[in-house]
């Protein structure tokens, strides 16, 4: 159940500010939320209040999620996924077009001149950080970013986004 709101409200940032442990910059809104209606992922400017570009328009913020995503990171996940698109096609296409799905959501907030061209995660051709593929997957819903479904399916047993574990 994704509850998506493009307000964001100071509980919000109260969440997102315990779920980070520091201060969030630069949200605009929630992009996933979990069943119990707290924030799973912050929409992010692309362009941060200090002036700094920052092209991770999906933040993964829910403790869980990140474990979770940090677990898949250490046991060599990403060097994986990187291989099988250089091996794969049909699954180097579809990241492509979750590459051009991400840049044009970040693009509908405000286009950045140092960041045109990269979206985040190592999209297209290479699989850098599971937590922006956790992100865009759990924002854009099943189907636009293979890999992160892929990743999201690989957690299952210990973080869903369906089960609340706030």
């Amino acid at each position: 159940m994704n509850t998506a709101t493009e307000t964001v409200s100071d509980d919000d940032l109260r969440v997102l500010a315990e779920q980070l442990g520091r201060e969030p910059r630069g949200v605009v809104g929630i992009a996933a939320r979990c069943v119990c209606g707290r924030p799973t992922v912050a929409r992010t400017a692309p362009r941060l209040p200090d002036g700094t570009p920052f092209p991770t328009v999906f933040y993964l913020t829910h403790p869980g999620a990140v474990a979770a995503a940090s677990t898949l990171e250490a046991n060599g996940v990403m060097k994986e996924m990187t291989a099988r698109l250089e091996s794969d096609e049909e699954l180097a296409a579809a990241y492509q077009k979750a590459h051009e799905h991400y840049l044009a959501q970040r693009e509908a907030i405000a286009q950045v001149d140092e960041i045109a061209g990269i979206s985040a995660g190592g999209m297209p051709t290479r699989v850098k950080c599971l937590h922006v593929l956790f992100a865009h997957a759990l924002a854009a819903g099943p189907g636009v970013n293979p890999l992160g479904d892929e990743a999201l399916a690989m957690v299952r047993d210990t973080w869903r986004p369906d089960r609340c574990t706030c």
